[in-house]
């Protein structure tokens, strides 16, 4: 059961997919709502505030990417998880989703035991604001009560996976954190990702916040620096 209730946005335009997603879901004591097109999942979003959303793909209307774009968008969901879920099985695919905000994404067809399983992996990596300490370096703030970086007490806005990677490299400057190492902090060894995915989120925080500050040690891992 999962220690508090979580709510979670399912949006899917196949009724079967939400049937059985929706029962799991609910049987291991999250909250949840559907939703079965990009537009509808626009209006449920801001209804409902969910923890996390689930999102297909390939949907009418506006896809999941569109979405996705939509809602990262706005600050009030940088907060907020997404996982794709989609029949598209490329690599391409999947990087394109992480490139525009996703936290992570489940191929169909759907494994209940494998999504439940995910979801609570990734509400249990959240980082806890009370239990972490605000980073200062150089003119680098990075507050984890908020969620919001600090460059040059300018506030830049990060997903939460991105924010989470400059968090746990920036908790120990200078020291290289290998690949899998950084994989099984952020995502859980319970998550199937690539090390594109670190990649894509690397770069996207360097974009955000102007600066190199994470510097990839070739063949290795990164380490934060400045």
């Amino acid at each position: 059961m999962a220690a508090e209730t979580q709510k979670i946005l399912i949006v899917d335009d196949e009724p079967d997919i939400l049937e059985i997603i929706t029962y799991n879901l609910q049987l291991h004591g999250y909250e949840v709502q559907t939703a079965k097109d990009g537009d509808q999942a626009l209006i449920k979003a801001k209804e409902f505030k969910p923890d996390l959303i689930i999102l297909d793909i390939m949907m009418p209307k506006k896809n999941g990417i569109e979405v996705c774009k939509i809602l990262r968008s706005q600050p009030e969901y940088n907060d907020t998880l997404i996982i794709f879920l989609t029949a598209l099985n490329d690599e391409l695919s999947h990087v394109k989703g992480l490139e525009f905000g996703a936290d992570d994404y489940i191929s169909k067809p759907v494994s209940p035991k494998i999504m439940v399983s995910k979801v609570n992996s990734m509400f249990r990596r959240v980082i806890k604001p009370e239990q972490s300490k605000t980073i200062e370096e150089g003119d680098i703030k990075i507050d984890p009560e908020q969620y919001i970086v600090y460059y040059k007490e300018t506030p830049i806005s990060l997903a939460k996976k991105e924010f989470e990677l400059l968090y746990f490299l920036a908790s120990k400057p200078g020291r290289v954190f290998l690949r899998n190492e950084i994989l099984n902090q952020i995502w859980g060894s319970e998550v199937i990702v690539g090390d594109r995915t670190i990649d894509v989120h690397v770069r996207k925080i360097r974009q955000k916040i102007g600066i190199d500050c994470i510097t990839t040690v070739k063949g290795v891992g990164y380490k934060f620096e400045l």
